[in-house]
């Protein structure tokens, strides 16, 4: 709790008290309706200052309407009417229910402040020998910095020395750690669990992953849903209607009673207005739908999901298309040996061979192939390396010659070789002249990708699409394996972009496209979809820039959740609207009649905004 809000509830605990006292001696000695008007202001006022200074302010500032001015004037016209005791029992319910709403939105501020602790506070430099800590800020780019064991890491950079495991829980939402050693990229934000690391710098800390999401998420409210200007619009208009209506109460009922010759009754009439003003007031409306959405979007980014506003929840609620890319989507997006074909010596010995000849080659192939090789791998063992352009390596190991290739290596030494069945890019390995057999490397489909696309279809959406710049050859197996009803290939960016506008010309209009993308080449159809979501995105500017919502792990069975999220998120504010202006509309009926008093009337209230700000802070809990 904060120190304001303990010091509202010293006040009110303080006004209860004092009210109580007020009222047992009220009760028992007889006094003139002076003392127990000024006894009874003591609680009044203790506990309703600032609701009158308020609404003060608000009238000077030209802006009258709100739920400070309606609770003023509604408790000091009970107070005018002798009712002190009901006065200041309804200004303090009414402190209560502000109380308690207060602590239902700290509670979701906290929820968001668990991922801004991801803000690092310092940087540790070395000195002359020495580790100073200084502003993240000043460090510039290219420095080396120091991160010992428990600390966050203030700036992106390259490990250049040690080995660690980072918690990156802040970032991704998952608890699962991982692995770091020299040469491996970190973000900001992450937590350095074991060992001392030294990084060097890639970005200024105002351009890191930390300062990126605190900066979207703090940025997140400016965007508002269509439910949260709507809920502005109708305060706006409904709170004079109520005033007019409580006017006419007061006013119009007594004269028109004195024009038909029965008894106007000003006191009973005034009472009823001032008890319509208290039913009025909109604070369940007002506060509890955004509530819902800050609630929503602080309840996402727990799971390591990012949504840029409430618009986006509310887009994201109605998605009926989900459009893929493949490569580093539904894919893993890097090279890995998958099989090894009409090999005649053993596996672990061609896959050393080839290794061995690949052993100065940076290409990703070379890469993977040296990665998937169980072998310690010895340089010595090669005596010379030629590299054949576009072809391959021919490499003397061993004494013996290794050729490492593709087709055109193996036609070039007029080695017969073997086609595969198996989609992917082929490396075949012949020694002295000798066929020994091909590796098979291709892209890995994602172990959660088939469960994805299976969950969201259960979830409501009614197609999902893969767009590739793959061909068919290597696209149509992905797409059969993970279960996408439509896929297409061979497409540049630009084509994406028209095959969305094409599926969304089609769709009805209630009816939303998602796309999920990398984030880096996909930056124009995320734009151009209803919504674009970037998967995989830790560390990626691109894909934090161009998508409304991103999520900072790769797993797709975050979309699922993303969806889920939003669906939760809307139906709950829609069950808050419905319940709100529903049961205000009853109790404003009985209020206008006579059946409900002013006791009735703050219960009816404070107990409205209870239970719509309850079910606002659910959406903290999405799992």
């Amino acid at each position: 709790m904060s120190r304001k809000q303990k010091k509202v509830l010293v006040r009110i605990i303080v006004s209860a008290v004092t009210l109580v006292i007020c009222a047992l001696i009220s009760h028992f000695i007889e006094m003139p309706l002076a003392a127990e008007l000024f006894i009874y202001l003591v609680p009044y006022l203790i506990i309703g200052y600032d609701i009158l200074i308020k609404a003060g302010k608000g009238i000077l500032n030209r802006q009258v309407f709100d739920e400070n001015f309606l609770m003023a004037i509604a408790t000091v016209g009970a107070v005018a009417l002798g009712d002190y005791r009901e006065g200041a029992a309804v200004m303090l319910f009414y402190q209560i229910g502000e109380l308690f709403q207060s602590c239902a939105v700290g509670k979701s501020r906290r929820n968001i402040s668990a991922l801004m602790d991801i803000r690092p506070d310092y940087a540790n430099i070395e000195r002359e020998g020495e580790i100073v800590q200084v502003d993240p800020d000043e460090v510039e780019v290219g420095s080396e910095i120091i991160v010992k064991a428990g600390e966050k890491i203030p700036i992106d950079g390259i490990i250049v020395d040690g080995r660690t495991t980072l918690n990156t829980s802040a970032l991704t939402g998952e608890s699962v750690p991982r692995d770091a050693e020299k040469g491996s990229a970190v973000q900001s934000g992450c937590i350095n669990m074991t060992g001392l690391i030294r990084v060097k710098t890639t970005k200024e800390f105002g351009e890191s992953t930390a300062s990126k999401i605190l900066e979207l998420v703090e940025n997140s409210s400016l965007k508002k849903a269509k439910s949260e200007n709507f809920i502005s619009k109708f305060a706006r208009y409904y709170t004079p209607a109520v005033c007019l209506g409580a006017l006419a109460l007061a006013v119009l009922v007594p004269l028109v009673r004195m024009i038909i010759g029965t008894s106007p009754e000003w006191g009973i009439w005034v009472m009823r207005a001032l008890t319509f003003l208290v039913i009025s007031c909109p604070c369940a409306l007002v506060i509890s739908i955004p509530l819902g959405f800050f609630a929503g979007i602080g309840g996402a980014s727990s799971q390591g999901i990012l949504i840029k506003g409430s618009n986006y929840i509310e887009t994201m609620a109605n998605t009926k298309y989900v459009v893929f890319d493949k490569t580093g989507t539904m894919t893993e997006g890097v090279f890995d040996v998958v099989g090894i074909h009409h090999n005649i010596m053993e596996r672990e010995k061609l896959l050393e061979y080839a290794a061995l000849a690949e052993i100065g080659s940076n290409h990703p192939i070379a890469e993977c192939i040296r990665a998937a090789c169980e072998s310690e791998i010895d340089k010595t063992r090669v005596s010379s390396v030629e590299e054949i352009a576009g072809c391959g390596i021919i490499a003397v190991i061993d004494g013996r010659k290794v050729a490492v290739g593709n087709e055109k290596l193996m036609g070039k030494l007029n080695i017969a070789h073997k086609p595969c069945h198996g989609v992917g890019t082929l490396v075949h390995i012949a020694v002295d002249g000798e066929y020994q057999g091909h590796i098979l490397i291709a892209d890995v489909v994602k172990p959660t990708a088939k469960e994805a696309i299976t969950m969201l279809k259960k979830a409501g959406v009614a197609r999902t699409v893969m767009l590739t710049g793959d061909s068919q050859k290597a696209a149509k197996p992905v797409a059969e394996e993970i279960g996408v009803d439509e896929v297409h290939c061979s497409l540049l960016p630009a084509d994406k972009v028209e095959k969305v506008e094409e599926i969304i010309s089609k769709k009805k209009t209630k009816e939303k496209l998602a796309f999920v993308g990398d984030g880096i080449n996909d930056a124009p159809v995320l734009s151009r979809a209803d919504i674009g979501i970037a998967m995989g995105a830790l560390g990626s500017d691109a894909a934090i820039e161009a998508a409304d919502v991103v999520l900072m792990d790769d797993n797709p069975l975050k979309i699922v959740k993303a969806i889920k999220i939003s669906r939760k998120c809307m139906r709950i504010v829609y069950q808050n609207i419905i319940f709100a202006i529903g049961i205000k509309l009853i109790c404003l009926a009985l209020g206008a009649v006579g059946i409900a008093n002013m006791w009735f009337a703050i219960f009816a209230d404070v107990g409205v905004m209870i239970i719509a700000v309850l079910n606002s802070i659910r959406t903290l809990r999405i799992k």
